[in-house]
């Protein structure tokens, strides 16, 4: 089993064949490019493209969406899903504006600490920010890995083994290494994917699946659905806030959401804890930052 993967052949794949997203573009900023990977957690391209373009029009240094309220953020976050990171993201840029100047960290460890910035975000952003050459790990890098290195279909649970063996993947040459990170994440995103592999259209020439016959996995999948869940219950409480230009009697809230009244509790509470909505002492509720002197 070979344990590489060709580099100039996927170096040479991406050049001529990788996708023109926006936050691509040389003249994006490491912020924007954090902005971009926060949106892109658990969200698809094509739904984070819009959003992400308003937002760097809106907020295009730290200090700008430092200077809008959390209620903002979260009426811009829309409706891209786990709304914490917006709240996340907001905090992160306070902190940047208030103790770098504006500018994020080149460096992995001072990344991580910064709010909501996790082991994959502060990676990425150390690559595709500054070029360093740091092995940045996803889903679609597990599964490329999984299957070209290791024959397995799919790459089972994250693992403390991920880092280092990405790393050892990674060319030498530091800028060379930056685009391989990249181009590994494409090929997983685009042609290796999850549940319909399009081996004719992959470039590598060895790929260690594929050699042993390309044995099927011993995951069983699970299906997510969205239909009827808490997390659907706390988009709808959500949705009214952010259509509200204040706050709110406790019955438009009740309204959102008629089919479970148990749920609908439960929702409203995790919001509550989650810091995304408040509730006044008249009792009203709002969006985070709009509800005045919140209950103690």
């Amino acid at each position: 089993m070979h344990k590489s993967i060709d580099a100039e052949v996927l170096l040479d794949w991406y050049e001529h064949t990788a996708r023109d997203l926006p936050w691509r573009k040389a003249e994006v900023t490491a912020w924007q490019i954090l902005m971009s990977e926060i949106m892109l957690q658990q969200t698809p391209v094509v739904r984070v493209e819009p959003i992400w373009r308003a937002w760097v029009a809106r907020w295009p240094v730290p200090s700008a969406m430092a200077a809008s309220s959390q209620a903002e953020v979260l009426r811009a976050w829309g409706k891209l899903g786990y709304p914490r990171r917006a709240l996340r993201l907001h905090e992160c840029a306070r902190v940047l504006a208030e103790q770098y100047d504006d500018e994020v960290p080149t460096d992995v460890d001072l990344l991580l600490g910064l709010p909501g910035i996790g082991a994959y975000t502060a990676r990425a952003v150390a690559c595709f920010a500054y070029g360093q050459r740091v092995p940045v790990v996803d889903t679609n890098v597990r599964r490329v890995v999984a299957r070209a290195v290791h024959g397995r279909a799919e790459a089972g649970n994250p693992s403390s083994r991920d880092l280092p063996e990405t790393e050892a993947l990674l060319p030498r040459q530091i800028d060379r290494a930056a685009v391989f990170s990249a181009a590994l994440m494409e090929l997983g995103a685009t042609v290796c994917t999850a549940r319909t592999p399009d081996c004719e259209r992959c470039p590598l020439p060895r790929c260690a699946w594929v050699a042993a016959g390309r044995p099927a996995s011993e995951v069983v999948r699970r299906t997510q659905k969205y239909e009827g869940t808490d997390r659907q219950a706390r988009g709808r409480l959500l949705d009214v806030l952010r259509d509200a230009t204040g706050p709110v009697e406790r019955v438009r809230l009740d309204l959102a959401w008629t089919r479970d009244p148990g749920q609908r509790d439960r929702a409203l509470d995790s919001l509550l804890v989650d810091g995304l909505i408040e509730q006044t002492a008249e009792g009203l509720f709002a969006l985070a930052g709009e509800g005045g002197q919140p209950v103690a």
